[in-house]
């Protein structure tokens, strides 16, 4: 089997064509042509780490949903991080493919199955775009639910330290807005849902006065609400995949640490 063959199996749920102007979603390292060596990794980040475990597990791709190289390189010397991870894959003939934004805007994509995770039901697009995709989705919860009761449930079904969240207004919550990664842009669009609180990531200081008393924001991390790509596109692959090891990582792990 052909690397490419892996790839437009997750291209088919996630057309690159999704991913936005400033993404480097695709085939990062490697050749779409070459014959896939081993299984397949699958990872939210590339890491040494991870990079060694493909290479304990004799995997010959690693798919992970952020990219490694997402901004120009112009030299590989070993001087940063991005260049010895990259120089480390190239070494072991592993080849590095990432589906990132086109993962994020595409249906029943990463804010979907984040909601899903947190119980939300009759989900839609939160920001649609003109293809038909978008990002984010609202929908309810069975039943309102306790606000305190609600930020426990995030931290435990996403494992977070903590949650961030702007001042309680509300007792209870029922509909729920989700953007997985950095979703302060989509802060307009989640007061236009009419939803009781906010999910999402990477919210600014001056984010949670943004709410202005309509609504909830909850800040649960980038890593923890995009931790669920790796089922998703384990999800993907083993239902078309049955000649190929198929790996989620166990190093995958939040760069972010908490002092509690």
């Amino acid at each position: 089997m052909k690397i490419r063959e892996i790839t437009d199996i997750i291209e088919q749920f996630a057309p690159l064509a999704l991913q936005e102007s400033y993404d480097n979603a695709g085939l990062v390292v490697g050749r779409a042509d070459d014959e896939l060596q081993g299984g397949v990794l699958i990872a939210v980040d590339v890491t040494r780490e991870v990079i060694e475990e493909a290479i304990a597990l004799g995997c010959g791709l690693i798919v992970t949903h952020h990219p490694i190289i997402f901004h120009p390189l112009k030299r590989l010397n070993s001087a940063s991080e991005v260049e010895r991870c990259v120089e480390q894959a190239i070494k072991h003939d592993i080849a590095l493919y990432a589906c990132h934004t086109n993962l994020d805007s595409a249906p029943n994509g990463m804010s979907w199955r984040l909601g899903e995770i947190l119980g939300v039901r009759n989900m839609q697009v939160l920001e649609p775009s003109a293809d038909g995709a978008g990002f984010g989705t609202v929908g309810e919860l069975s039943e309102p639910m306790p606000i305190e009761q609600f930020l426990t449930l995030l931290r435990e079904r996403l494992g977070c330290g903590v949650v961030r969240h702007s001042t309680l207004t509300r007792s209870y919550v029922r509909r729920v807005a989700i953007c997985t990664g950095a979703g302060g842009s989509c802060i307009e669009a989640a007061r236009m849902s009419g939803c009781d609180i906010y999910v999402t990531a990477d919210l600014r200081y001056n984010d949670f006065f943004a709410p202005a008393g309509e609504f909830i924001v909850a800040d649960v991390g980038h890593f923890e609400s995009e931790f669920c790509a790796i089922q998703i596109l384990f999800d993907i692959l083993s239902k078309k995949i049955t000649n190929f090891a198929l790996h989620k990582s166990a190093c995958s792990k939040n760069p972010v640490h908490y002092f509690v």
